[in-house]
């Protein structure tokens, strides 16, 4: 604040007091003939002695200058996440495990990570948008382009493999439990070999996909990736992950669980030809009425229980674990219900249809065509009866089939090769269900925190590092969410409850989870939001480079802000604030902020005075008063 010495007689006199402190006392005195008349202004012994040591500048005619007169900010840049992400890189010694001595190759590969975290854009893009925070400077890259991030995803590539290994000797140890399964995402372009057509999990019609399947651990921490063509099938690419198991991450006795779509009868045949590798899947639908028609599995079974083991001949060295959810029986039975309706609608609407076209009738494969969309569309042609012929469509409900269908409504088959020995009933329903952490991956990665479709990239090596870049983001990501827990609406007793509950009845959150997501408050005090708006709010910690300009030299400093950054000028709020709290009343100033709350809350304690001012208190209010008015920042007005 800009305050200029006042040539008032004015001074500050301590007064001594017995076994207290000493009063200070406002006075001020002037020569009415040959008498000296001293009067006291007011009693500042409650100032602290930053306030009073300033006053007594003040008053001894020294000149205060604004601070952007001493110095000036050269420079003001996004720090807090950046610190955040790159403190959290180095604490789980990501770094390290990417290579052990410091060089360029691995800073870029360490920004592209950071990058990756916080905005997620292209290459080209992240090579200007780390030079509008702090990132570029940490790691000491200065100029670069896309063709240096391109070389430095060849030198990622290559080291992939030993990059998995240390990943997998840390959260993988023997007979250990690995998760894996299978996504794909949409590719722009038309030059990389991997990009082909096939199931497109994104529902991008038109667009061809690249496939990659992910190990985890049973917390979910990433530990490989590998790329495939679009058109590979889900279940090939089961024995390359054995063949990662036992070669490369040399594990002697592991368990790899993978959903009933992947580990198919096939895939299943050969795992048990490799001696020490276990496996953890479930049975098909098909499958499971099977049991029922050879009486294998009866319904009886789950009256008083949810979950038995039973045993076939079908499935010899196999462990059988039977579970019925009466939510998901419910739950299935309302959709199905949903689906018969809404396909009888458009059945009807058909029919309509082929009734109006009576000079020219619709031909039956012309019919045959309309149906057979709605088929497949909701999935329900086993529950319907239908007669088509030309100008004519006749439909009825299948109603054995529905009644067959419900009877195995919220009844699933857990299987696995491990012996009771290992891995009891209800622990091997808890591993399947853990393959939704590798499902958690795949929806971080493909949201708002990771963004690693769409695939852009030209050639095959550099798509597969992009994925792989895309993972250890995920796995600081991952790292992160567990540190900041209290922060985010991520239940922090769930590992907990997980192995304490019943692994068949549907997870139910914690009561802390629900009071996160009911208050938005932790019990801190804190306020709970998401991952990305946490990172949002860290970028408001700016890192100022200053400069000090002196008549001799000039020299620079750093400064780091808060989190919520106020203005210079918000230093005058504070101030005035503290003086007014000399006197009993509320100084009448009306200053006003335009557009800022924050201001108008602060100051209208002072506004909206009540009490009345004495003579005493008016005299020094008004002091106080000339002062701001004279030297009041600018855009505050009187």
């Amino acid at each position: 604040m800009l305050i200029y010495g006042i040539n008032k007689p004015m001074y500050i006199e301590s007064v001594p007091n017995r076994g207290s402190r000493p009063t200070l006392l406002l006075r001020d005195c002037r020569r009415e003939g040959k008498k000296i008349i001293k009067r006291t202004l007011a009693n500042i012994s409650n100032w602290s002695k930053q306030q009073i040591q300033a006053f007594r500048l003040l008053l001894a005619g020294r000149t205060m200058v604004p601070a952007t007169q001493v110095y000036r900010i050269q420079q003001s840049l996004p720090h807090g996440h950046v610190e955040a992400v790159l403190g959290s890189l180095r604490k789980i010694g990501l770094e390290s495990l990417i290579a052990s001595k410091p060089s360029r190759q691995r800073n870029l590969v360490v920004a592209m990570i950071v990058e990756q975290l916080l905005h997620g854009d292209s290459k080209l893009a992240e090579t200007r948008l780390w030079h509008t925070s702090t990132l570029a400077d940490e790691l000491e890259l200065g100029d670069c382009d896309e063709d240096d991030l391109y070389q430095a995803l060849d030198w990622l590539l290559k080291a992939q493999g030993r990059i998995e290994k240390k990943l997998a000797k840390q959260h993988l140890e023997q007979g250990a439990c690995a998760f894996y399964d299978v996504s794909s995402s949409y590719y722009y372009g038309r030059c990389c070999p991997l990009a082909m057509f096939g199931h497109n999990r994104d529902g991008k019609k038109g667009l061809p996909i690249i496939t990659y399947g992910v190990l985890t651990d049973r917390q979910g921490r990433p530990i490989s990736v590998q790329v495939y063509s679009g058109n590979t099938a889900d279940p090939l690419t089961v024995v390359d992950q054995a063949d990662k198991l036992q070669k490369d991450f040399a594990l002697e006795r592991a368990v790899l669980v993978g959903d009933r779509g992947m580990l198919t009868r096939v895939q299943i045949d050969q795992l048990r030809r490799r001696p020490g590798l276990g496996w953890i899947s479930a049975l098909r639908h098909h499958e499971i009425r099977q049991l029922v028609e050879e009486q294998a599995l009866q319904m009886s079974l789950f009256d008083e229980r949810n979950l038995a083991e039973i045993e076939s001949p079908s499935y010899p060295d196999e462990r059988l674990i039977a579970c019925y959810n009466p939510l998901l029986a419910q739950e299935r039975g309302r959709k199905r219900k949903d689906l018969l309706e809404a396909s009888e609608k458009i059945l009807a609407r058909i029919a309509r249809e082929v009734g109006r076209r009576t000079r020219k009738p619709m031909k039956a494969s012309q019919i045959g065509l309309k149906v057979g969309g709605l088929m497949k569309r909701y999935k329900m042609g086993k529950h319907f009866k239908l007669q088509i012929a030309d100008g004519k469509l006749q439909w009825q409900r299948d109603q054995k089939s529905i009644d067959r269908e419900e009877q195995l409504d919220g009844v699933y088959i857990v299987r696995t090769s491990e012996p009771k020995e290992r891995l009891s009933g209800p622990d091997t329903v808890r591993h399947y269900k853990n393959l939704a952490r590798v499902e958690q991956f795949f929806r971080t990665a493909k949201g708002l925190d990771i963004r690693i479709r769409p695939i852009r990239h030209r050639t095959e090596d550099h798509v597969r590092a992009h994925i792989f870049l895309c993972m250890l983001a995920y796995y600081v990501e991952w790292h992160m969410r567990k540190a900041l827990a209290p922060l985010l609406f991520e239940d922090e007793e769930i590992e907990a409850l997980r192995w304490q509950r019943d692994p068949v009845a549907k997870a139910q959150p914690s009561q802390s989870a629900k009071n996160k997501k009911s208050q938005r408050i932790s019990s801190e005090g804190l306020t709970i939001q998401s991952f990305k708006n946490l990172l949002a709010a860290l970028s408001t910690r700016c890192r100022n480079s200053c400069l000090v300009s002196h008549e001799q030299s000039d020299c620079t400093f750093t400064q780091i802000t808060e989190l919520c950054c106020k203005a210079s000028s918000f230093r005058i709020r504070v101030d005035v604030k503290n003086w007014c709290g000399v006197v009993s009343s509320r100084l009448p100033l009306a200053l006003r902020r335009p557009r800022d709350k924050t201001w108008t809350s602060d100051i209208s304690s002072i506004t909206n005075h009540q009490s009345p001012i004495t003579n005493r208190q008016s005299l020094f209010a008004r002091v106080i008063i000339a002062l701001v008015r004279r030297h009041a920042p600018a855009g505050i007005a009187d």
